[in-house]
C-alpha cells in the first residue's frame, strides 16, 4: 500500500509509480513551461541545455525553477484580481 495515497500498487505517491498520473494533459502546456524554463535560465545566466543537464549545479536548477513558480504565481494573482 502507499503511504502518501493508501492505493495498493502506485509505487509510491507523486512520483508517478504505476498509476498513470505522470501524463502530460496538455502538451501546448508542456511546450510553454519550457520555453519559460530557457527564458528565465538565460536571464539568470544559467547554461541549460535540450536534453541531459546533470552537470548543472542544484542551486542553478533550483533558481530557474523557483523563479518560474514565482512568475505563474504572479500570472494566477492577476487573473484573479481581473487585471
Amino acid at each position: 500500500m502507499d503511504n502518501l495515497t493508501g492505493r495498493l500498487g502506485t509505487g509510491g505517491g507523486t512520483t508517478g509509480g504505476t498509476s498513470g498520473t505522470n501524463r502530460t494533459l496538455y502538451p501546448e502546456a508542456r511546450q510553454a513551461l519550457d520555453r519559460m524554463k530557457f527564458e528565465v535560465a538565460s536571464q539568470l545566466g544559467v547554461n541549460l541545455k535540450e536534453g541531459y543537464n546533470g552537470d548543472l549545479k542544484a542551486r542553478d536548477a533550483g533558481s530557474v525553477g523557483g523563479i518560474m513558480v514565482k512568475k505563474m504565481i504572479e500570472q494566477v494573482e492577476r487573473q484573479m484580481s481581473g487585471k
